[in-house]
This record gives C-alpha cells, sequence and structure tokens, in this order.
C-alpha cells in the first residue's frame, strides 16, 4: 500500500519520495514510491521532477489565466472528484466549442503510452500539453492569437517567484514550454494505487467483497476476455514505464459504429485512421484505464453510455445497435471490429458481480488527496 504524508524533504507523497538536499528546498528530486508489483513511470531527462516544478504545474492546472478568455483552467474538463475527468458526454471548449470526443481521467496518466484516444504520436505529457493550449480544431484554452497577453498574466510577483523557483537557471522561465513542463510534472503525480483492489492483492482478503470476488473472475476469464484490452496493473493495454523497451500501442475497435456495414464511424470521431490513414484503423481508440472507472461517467470515446451497466451490455452483445437516425447501424457486424469484442452472456447476478468488481477500483483518497486540490481552495 503506498503510504501518504505532507509534502516535505524525506516524506512520502502521493507514491513519491523526495530525496532531500542541501540546497534550495524547492529543487529537491522526486523518486516514485511504488509498491514492488508497480513498475515506475518513464520521466524525461530533459523534465526531470523537483518540488518546485510540482508545485508550480498544480497552479498552473487550475488558473483560468491559461485560457484567452479567462473561463477555463486545465481543471475545468478534469475534475478530481472524477479522478480528472468530467461528468459531460463530451468536452466544451472556454469558447462554447463542443468537442467530438469525452474528456478522459488523469489518475496514473504517467503511465500512458500515447495521450488522448486516438493519437500514436503524442507519448508524452509535455507534447500532449500543446493540445488543450494551441490546438484550434477544436478549440479548448485558445492561445493561439494570444500568446502573449496570456504570458502577462504570468509575470505578477508571485508568478513569477513560482516560475523561477520551478526554473532557477533562466533569466526568464515565464515561457509556454515552460508551462507545459511544469504541468506535465504535477500530471506525474497523480497516482492511484490504493483502491480496495490493490489492498487486496497486498493480501488483505476482506478488502474485495464475495460479489466484487465473483466479479474479479469474471473480468479475467476467457469468456468475457476483458482483460485483454483491458490488462495488466494499469487495466490498459496502453502501457510505458521504465524497463518497457517497446510500449505497448493498445488501440482497438469495440464496434460502437457500423454506419455503411463496412464499419465506418462517424466523420467528426473516426478513430486512429485520423492520424494513420490506415483503412483498417477505423474506429480504432485507446483503450483507457479502468482504475477508478465507476467515478468517470459518462463512458467511451463520445461518452454515449452512461453507466457500467450499459458499457457491460454493449460488450455481452459483441457490439452496439443503433436502430434510428443518422448513426444507425450494427456494430457486432463491423468488419473491422476486434476479435476480443465477440459477446457472452451473463445472469443479472454475474452482471451486478462484474460492477461490483470494476467499482472496487476506485481509490477513494486519491479522489479527495488535497495535494491534487485547488491550492486556492474549492471556490476559486
Amino acid at each position: 500500500m503506498i503510504r501518504r504524508s505532507s509534502l516535505a524533504c524525506g516524506l512520502l507523497s502521493a507514491g513519491l519520495v523526495v530525496a532531500c538536499g542541501d540546497g534550495d528546498p524547492g529543487q529537491e528530486t522526486w523518486s516514485f514510491d511504488l509498491p514492488a508489483r508497480i513498475p515506475a513511470p518513464k520521466v524525461p531527462v530533459d523534465n526531470p521532477m523537483t518540488t518546485a516544478k510540482v508545485e508550480l504545474g498544480r497552479h498552473l492546472f487550475y488558473a483560468k489565466e491559461l485560457s484567452a478568455n479567462q473561463s477555463q483552467a486545465c481543471a475545468s474538463c478534469h475534475e478530481q472528484a472524477r479522478a480528472f475527468a468530467e461528468g459531460r458526454d463530451r468536452a466544451v471548449g472556454s469558447t462554447g466549442q463542443v468537442h467530438p470526443r469525452n474528456a478522459q481521467g488523469l489518475a496514473n496518466v504517467a503511465y500512458a503510452s500515447s495521450l488522448t484516444w486516438a493519437n500514436p504520436l503524442l507519448v508524452t505529457l509535455e507534447q500532449q500539453a500543446a493540445v488543450p493550449l494551441f490546438g484550434e480544431f477544436p478549440v479548448e484554452l485558445g492561445v493561439v492569437g494570444n500568446e502573449a497577453a496570456i504570458l502577462d498574466r504570468f509575470r505578477t510577483e508571485v508568478w513569477q517567484d513560482r516560475f523561477r523557483r520551478a526554473f532557477p537557471d533562466e533569466a526568464d522561465p515565464v515561457r509556454f514550454d515552460r508551462i507545459a513542463a511544469a504541468l506535465a510534472s504535477f500530471e506525474r503525480t497523480l497516482l492511484s494505487f490504493d483502491s480496495p483492489y490493490d489492498r487486496y492483492l497486498e493480501g488483505d482478503a476482506a478488502a474485495l467483497s464475495p460479489a466484487a470476488q465473483r466479479g474479479l473472475e469474471l473480468f479475467f476469464s476467457d469468456e468475457l476476455e476483458c482483460f485483454h484490452c483491458h490488462g495488466g496493473f494499469l487495466f490498459s493495454e496502453a502501457v510505458n514505464h521504465e524497463g518497457l523497451v517497446l510500449p505497448e500501442g493498445g488501440f482497438f475497435n469495440t464496434g460502437l459504429y457500423n454506419l455503411d456495414g463496412a464499419g465506418a464511424y462517424p466523420l467528426d470521431n473516426p478513430g486512429l485512421i485520423e492520424i494513420t490513414g490506415v483503412p483498417e484503423d477505423m474506429g480504432r481508440f485507446r483503450a483507457p484505464s479502468l482504475r477508478n472507472v465507476a467515478v468517470t461517467a459518462p463512458y467511451l470515446d463520445d461518452g454515449t453510455a452512461k453507466t457500467l451497466e450499459e458499457v457491460i451490455d454493449i460488450y455481452a452483445r459483441g457490439g452496439r445497435r443503433i436502430d434510428a437516425g443518422p448513426r444507425a447501424g450494427d456494430g457486432s457486424r463491423s468488419p473491422l471490429k476486434s476479435g476480443f469484442v465477440s459477446g457472452f452472456r451473463l445472469t443479472p447476478e454475474e452482471r451486478a458481480d462484474l460492477v461490483a468488481f470494476l467499482e472496487s477500483l476506485t481509490d477513494p483518497t486519491f479522489l479527495t488527496d488535497p495535494r491534487f486540490s485547488d491550492p486556492k481552495g474549492p471556490s476559486r
């Protein structure tokens, strides 16, 4: 089990241990302190983690000053109580533009082999930070054309001090590449490995209810095959960590759409094919981690499933059938669908057991840990 304590020299916090030195206390480096079964995430050599950099990233994560109209922060679409996901079907940017996809949770995002739902080219958190900042199709924070004005907001004495402590060797660290580096450092601390399931693995047999234990058996059974797309310590195949030479891809077509009988997905959200141009990549999306999944509704890349039971029913059928409307089609008959989504039968009791297991992946401490919360309080 991960020990937790206040962030200070030599003490453990959120799965990290601070390595103390004789210099500026803000420049202490962090190493991950995790259960023996959990490997350490990779950290880029050009962005080592320090306490000051993580703290700057935490302030920036909640700073509405980062959006052109000062209406949104990163936290607007990534809420701690929802494991840093959000409750909307699809995200809405700072200008009101509705996005084609649901905002993913950020728990354990440090381990993701690629970022966002279907972009194999975004492989670091530093790269990904540019998407909400500078993306125009769709607009999220709306930085483009407003770069100078936004940076000027961070030239107050308080913000300048935070930047200088995080990047002490630079004359003027108030730059967007440094904002991205600090955000990435904070996001790497969002570790969640203290769920009832984790305690069960560590020897506490009572941590899982009998129903959850039966659901565990179902989840890892060959009949349901859930573990093929949601395997490993992260419950996702899209994983990268220290010691792994070739990170996993983890992109799957789960038969959610079949608009033309040949496997077509909606034009505004076609999946991996949008990046690769490979026809077989139509409808393939990154399998998200299932840790804390019970609090991250709605589900699927476009937020169209409202409950875990609804998701289970789609996979039990072997794909989703939509009977009417512009997106009508039978996903179970898609020729592009993964072979792992072949369908299965569950009794009502087994369905409830499977939900109980998925609920056991919730880490309640993570959802309320003050080290991840808005440093200015909930009213900001």
